[in-house]
């Protein structure tokens, strides 16, 4: 694994904005930039996909755990909130992508960071924009990457199967970041044969019967890009608790978006190598660790060993601890590797970095490439 200094394309804007890509890449704030990119060996990769396979395992094991157990309050997660989740568990609701956040330098064993399981964004980036700069860059080089691929083909299974026809895609357009991602899952949506409408969510209403559109229209399922654990302070809460509108991501989902998973995993698997030490009580853990909110997001509130701590919105919320196992540098950045699941499956990854140890909403985006 090595960060490679490149120079960008000539019009690399102008790519970005053929892709859709309409995120800031200015230089004053430049998500997306190509001056470098991360190089990774075919064994590397491997690593990363196996890792993640197997997390895919342990995941689902703490979630069930978490469930039978109704360990919901240790996790942070609303009563109300919790009592879908159980419902969605038992009935096997599916599932359509989630990210492993990794802590990986090229040595060692990936180390689980957190899980992106409810609203997980970046998506467009990993899958599309990167391997569009990969076919212009490095043609004939490869790409941890089949993210695209592995969602029009599970939308396909879907259709065959009749779990769904027509999905609504909903989003807060004002962000553009959930706007980008929510718009990408719609047009996989559709290239599988589903009937795909983007909506803003406040378009979303109720009328009476049922969840329905601006235009009347019924809401039979919707992909939401909005976390369960704030849904509670919706009006129509109630309605959606009684609705039997389906939900992507489902309920369930909500027990390993918590933080608290991170505690759970370690009780279940203790010693695990994919895994860093964790405990709801930091006093239980030896060595320094790291604070975190049970669901916070973007690197909010994270407070490390020395004390320093990031901004944000969930200082007041319970934490679990993780053991410190700072981010490795490279030319003073810090990546972290995100290995994207579709389904029950690995599909790629993207990597974002930051000059903070922390990743926050403030980091920027990286390609890679294997080999080469």
């Amino acid at each position: 694994m090595e960060r490679l200094h490149l120079d960008p394309r000539p019009d690399w804007q102008a790519r970005l904005a053929e892709l859709g890509m309409e995120l800031e890449t200015s230089a004053a704030s430049p998500y997306w930039r190509e001056d470098a990119a991360y190089r990774f060996g075919g064994d590397e990769v491997e690593t990363l996909h196996e890792a993640a396979d197997e997390l895919i395992d342990m995941i689902d094991a703490a979630t069930d755990h978490v469930i039978r157990s109704d360990r919901f309050d240790e996790l942070g997660i609303p009563r109300s909130v919790a009592e879908l989740a159980a419902r969605s568990w038992r009935e096997r609701e599916p599932s359509l992508y989630g990210r492993f956040d990794l802590r990986f330098d090229g040595d060692g064993a990936p180390k689980l960071l957190e899980y992106n399981a409810d609203t997980p964004t970046a998506l467009f980036e990993a899958s599309v924009v990167q391997w569009h700069w990969l076919e212009e860059r490095f043609p004939g080089a490869d790409q941890y990457n089949s993210i695209h691929e592995g969602l029009i083909g599970l939308w396909n299974d879907w259709r065959r199967a009749g779990r769904f026809g027509r999905v609504h895609f909903a989003c807060m357009p004002e962000d553009d970041d959930d706007l980008l991602t929510t718009a990408y899952l719609q047009d996989t949506a559709v290239q599988a044969g589903l009937d795909g409408l983007l909506i803003p969510l406040d378009a979303v209403g109720w009328n009476g019967r049922s969840f329905v559109d601006l235009a009347e229209a019924r809401i039979e399922a919707m992909f939401k890009l909005y976390p369960w654990d704030w849904l509670p302070d919706d009006d129509f809460f109630p309605q959606l608790q009684a609705s039997p509108m389906r939900m992507l991501e489902p309920p369930w989902r909500v027990v390993p978006s918590s933080k608290g998973i991170l505690a759970v995993l370690w009780e279940l698997f203790p010693g695990h190598p994919n895994l860093l030490p964790a405990a709801f009580d930091a006093s239980r853990l030896d060595g320094p660790s790291v604070v975190k909110p049970l669901l916070g997001r973007e690197g909010a509130n994270v407070r490390l060993p020395s004390g320093e701590a990031s901004d944000g919105a969930y200082a007041a919320m319970p934490t679990v601890a993780q053991a410190f196992a700072p981010l490795p540098a490279f030319d003073g950045w810090h990546p972290v590797i995100g290995v994207w699941t579709v389904g029950r499956e690995p599909r790629g990854m993207g990597v974002r970095e930051d000059r903070n140890l922390v990743t926050g909403r403030g980091a920027r985006f990286v390609p890679h490439l294997i080999g080469h």
